[in-house]
Formats: C-alpha cells, structure tokens, sequence
C-alpha cells in the first residue's frame, strides 16, 4: 500500500473536515488518548483550520481514501488553553506554530507518513515567518489499567526528527474518556523545535 502525503488545498479543507473528524474519533480512541469522540465536537473543534488562513492540513491517501491527517495553524489561533502556557512562561506565542494533531490508521503506520506530516507543517511555519514549532502529548501514569502491555511512546521518534521535551510546559485541556460519563482534565507535555 503506497500512501500519498500532500497539504489539503485551502479551497478544499471545509469539504475534507467531516473525513478528519472520523479519522480523529477512531484514532484517538486508542491508548493513551482514550477519547470518546462524537461528531458534532470534531466540527467545532476542526472549524478553526478552515477560517485561519495559516492554518494547514496534511493528508495521507491510500488512493482517493483519506487515511490520516495532520493539522496545524499559527498557535495564536489555535485554542487558548494551548497558547496561554506559553506566554505565561514569557515566550512569543507569535513566534510559534503549532503542530495539532497527527492521525492515521493504524495498517498504514510504519511507512513514513508521520514524519511527512511533520515536514509539511514546518514548511506552512516556515511559510508564515514561525522560527519555532510545538506540540503537545497527553500524559498518562505508567500505570494506568487502560495502557497496552508493551507500549512504546513516540518519544524516541519525536526526538529523532528534531523534537525536544519543553519542559515545565505543560497545558490541560479535557475530553470525554472512553466509558465515563463526562469530561476531564488532562495534563500535556509540549515539545518543540527551532526552525533553521
């Protein structure tokens, strides 16, 4: 299965957001992010992408079917609870674009189209004058009951393209767990990265 991994040009972004949504819900139902997505959050939520014309979705098609996608925007239109720890610890949040969400099934993993959605939202940073990129990974107790034996984090792969721990910078933003009745908070490491 070869995949093709491309922005999603901006005229077709509003149409290609129901996709993405669907893909989100089913990839991050599995560890660690464990949530409980349902349709109508996902358009609010992806909604930002298509009116920020920084913004940027990377695809990756197995044919005409979507079967990941990658999202990012300059940091200052993405959520506030994303940008305030970063202008709390006294970095511009104007020099940052932030690298959302990566999602793609998981037959198609292993054959470099997590490192191709990061290329291309460097070069949208790159494109829009950003020196700096970042993103954020939930944090889960090592010993939680839901964590897969033998799970191995991106950690090593996030490193491996340049990616560094920022540490002390950290955000909460809550969602609904699989099986709970309700959202709640959850804590995320950002990690980031100079742009040469």
């Amino acid at each position: 299965m070869s995949l093709r991994v491309a922005p999603i040009p901006r005229v077709e972004v509003s149409a290609a957001l129901e996709d993405v949504a669907r893909l989100r819900i089913a990839v991050f139902r599995d560890w660690p992010y464990l949530y409980e997505g349902d349709l109508g959050y996902e358009r609010r939520y992806l909604e930002p992408y298509a009116k920020s014309a920084g913004a940027v979705i990377v695809g990756a098609w197995d044919g005409a079917r979507l079967v990941g996608a990658a999202t990012g925007a300059p940091l200052e239109d993405h959520a506030a609870e994303f940008a305030a720890p970063f202008a709390a610890s006294g970095r511009r949040v104007e020099d940052y674009f932030y690298c959302a969400e990566s999602v793609l099934l998981p037959e198609y993993r292993g054959r470099g189209a997590g490192k191709a959605f990061f290329v291309h939202r460097e070069a949208q940073a790159r494109a829009l004058g950003r020196r700096r990129v970042a993103f954020c990974a939930v944090i889960r107790p090592a010993d939680h009951p839901a964590r897969p034996a033998g799970y191995s984090p991106l950690d090593g792969f996030w490193e491996a393209i340049g990616y560094r721990r920022a540490e002390g910078l950290r955000a909460r933003f809550s969602w609904r767990d699989i099986g709970e009745a309700g959202e709640t908070s959850k804590e995320m490491q950002f990690w980031e990265r100079t742009l040469e």
